[in-house]
């Protein structure tokens, strides 16, 4: 407990700014139902996010199970840990002091990442990396400013550059970072980005609520239930009560 309250608070600064920055946030249009997308989205969790951040809340094999990949395949590709067996958790390997000495904090868990931050929040802030020579890992964040976490989808992407626009902020003109535009090296384009940070989101929304499919379609009979149900009592109460009027 002590050592989470500790990392709370060496957090909160950063999570100020990021609360601070007011950025409008683009729709991520996730789709829970597409398992391709979900499929794409474990494989950049894994290839990109799970060397720093861990998904301790998931097991392997039900992350297969759920999303349609066969146990194999999921042995062969996405458990990279030689000692993982697929009804582990998915926890990485990467030493909490040591990942807190590299990024002046711990990354966090991110199995509850889309709850916490919200999805278009998240797909917004993918996309919102940009060079910045004066940072350590040389990137900033539009939504995230003084972000302390590479820009990871980096080689995807290319190197994002920023747009600047004037604003007047307290009577005084500043300029503001808008927009980022890649330098078109990355191995996509700029759609087939899009798609790969919104497949990656449709995972972490899959891994924040992994029931969210059932549970709507189960709501659903719910529903028609106490509307038959309520029919059934109106019926019976003028039954019951035609002789007393």
């Amino acid at each position: 407990m002590k050592k989470w309250i500790v990392t709370l608070f060496a957090m909160l600064p950063s999570l100020a700014m990021a609360a601070g920055a007011n950025v409008p946030l683009d729709e991520a249009n996730n789709d829970l139902s597409d398992q391709a997308s979900l499929q794409n989205g474990a494989k950049l969790f894994m290839n990109y996010c799970f060397g720093c951040h861990s998904s301790q809340y998931q097991r392997y094999e039900r992350v297969a199970r759920d999303i349609g990949i066969p146990v194999e395949l999921l042995k062969e590709n996405l458990i990279f840990d030689p000692n993982a067996k697929v009804g582990d958790l998915m926890e990485n390997a990467i030493p909490d002091k040591a990942a807190a000495k590299w990024f002046g904090a711990t990354p966090p868990d991110l199995t509850l990442v889309a709850r916490v931050r919200g999805v278009d929040w998240l797909y917004t802030y993918l996309r919102s990396f940009y060079e910045d020579p004066s940072r350590p890992f040389g990137v900033n964040n539009i939504v995230f400013p003084s972000v302390g976490m590479p820009h990871v989808l980096e080689e995807l992407q290319g190197i994002p550059s920023p747009i600047y626009e004037t604003k007047v902020i307290d009577g005084q003109e500043h300029k503001v970072v808008v927009g980022t535009e890649s330098n078109g090296k990355g191995e996509l384009n700029q759609e087939e980005y899009d798609d790969a940070v919104r497949d990656l989101v449709n995972f972490l929304e899959y891994s924040g609520d992994p029931v969210k499919l059932e549970r709507h379609a189960l709501g659903w009979w719910v529903m028609a239930f106490l509307v038959i149900f309520t029919i059934v009592v109106v019926l019976l109460k003028k039954e019951y009560w035609r002789d007393v009027h």
